[in-house]
């Protein structure tokens, strides 16, 4: 099994910040390479396009308003690996916010390290994108 983290800090209160990216339906509010999402099964399943036209579907597995955090699993997607289980979280950090992105896989087809830097990639580039949509 093999994991990813990336996390980011923010000059912006939590409870903000978790208004923008807390929702399972608001990927393309923050991330420019999820410009479509579509929720199906009472909220619980996203059909999400990415910028180069790839389906990936998604289910949410638990969610936490008070925790600010939500975790769910890839059901299809192009991404080489099974078995993903992935949390989304917000944590007030002084006098803003630290959102923290993590994810556990079984690689399909490539390395352990392959496919831990592919997920590093994709959250640190999210971060990113959140800061910019945030902070400007």
């Amino acid at each position: 099994m093999a994991t990813a983290h990336a996390s980011i800090d923010l000059h912006i209160d939590a409870d903000r910040v978790w208004q923008l990216i807390g929702g399972f339906d608001a990927l393309p509010d923050w991330l420019p390479f999820v410009p479509h999402s579509a929720l199906s099964e009472g909220g619980r399943v996203r059909t999400l396009k990415n910028i180069d036209g790839d389906t990936i579907i998604e289910r949410l597995l638990e969610f936490s308003e008070a925790g600010r955090s939500y975790s769910y699993t890839i059901l299809q997607g192009p991404a080489p690996v099974r078995d993903y289980l992935s949390t989304l979280r917000v944590v007030p950090a002084g006098e803003g916010a630290r959102v923290e992105w993590s994810g556990s896989f079984e690689p399909l087809g490539i390395s352990d390290a392959e496919a831990t830097a592919l997920f590093t990639g994709i959250y640190q580039d999210g971060l990113a994108a959140l800061k910019q949509t945030l902070e400007g």
